[in-house]
């Protein structure tokens, strides 16, 4: 297991400020004692992707650990709006206004504000999920005006390719779309955050302008 401290070493080793970077361990099917390993190598922001494996461990850890953030970093689907918005802190993968809108509900019904980051489909596979980047602006307006939400940034997922290159206009369009959010100047939207980049790929990503990346392997090793 790398330590946050290495994994901020070899960071600035291609030019980058570290303290300008979040972290998120990807700690999805590793164990409670694997993420308290982790929590002890320095790791304070942890991802998940299921929330029904989430709810096995967040509450405990979260008793334990008050001081980590939570992340869902997985598809969402809105019937399961109520216990993410009750688990996580960020939800990262917000990618239609129908589930911006029930987090917000969720949300309101707790008394308790959540971050949110929209999900933006950057490349062409079918598979993805996303909002298409010419769909952005209209509906992070109205995301914009539902209460109880903070659009903190936005979130991609890469292709898979070989050569990681090729994956810059990708990232470096995720980039930009952050900078024309930013202009907009809406309420309760701040591009804090432009979540990209995994352990295949997080150097790319972090010189075309990720401030956080999202590493599983590296930090948990194969799965």
């Amino acid at each position: 297991m790398f330590t946050l401290n290495e994994l901020n070493l070899g960071i600035a080793q291609i030019g980058i400020d570290p303290s300008k970077v979040t972290i998120v361990a990807v700690s999805k099917t590793v164990s409670i004692q694997q993420i308290e390993d982790a929590v002890k190598a320095g790791f304070t922001h942890f991802g998940e992707s299921r929330v029904q494996e989430a709810e096995e461990k967040i509450p405990y850890l979260r008793e334990k650990y008050p001081h980590l953030f939570w992340h869902m970093i997985g598809h969402l689907q809105t019937n399961k709006a109520k216990k993410a918005v009750e688990l996580f802190d960020f939800i990262q993968s917000v990618d239609s206004v129908r589930l911006a809108e029930e987090i917000s509900k969720r949300a309101q019904a707790l008394g308790k504000e959540i971050k949110i980051m929209l999900e933006i489909k950057v490349s062409e596979e079918e598979n993805k999920f996303g909002i298409e980047p010419e769909k952005l602006c209209a509906i992070i307006q109205k995301t914009a005006a539902l209460p109880a939400l903070s659009v903190t940034g936005l979130m991609t997922i890469a292709p898979l390719l070989e050569d990681k290159n090729k994956l810059r206009p990708y990232f470096r369009r995720l980039k930009d779309l952050s900078v024309e959010v930013e202009k907009l100047d809406l309420p309760n939207v701040r591009m804090q955050f432009v979540s990209m980049g995994m352990s295949d790929d997080f150097e790319v990503a972090l010189e075309e302008g990720s401030n956080l990346i999202r590493l599983g392997r590296m930090i948990f090793g194969p799965r």
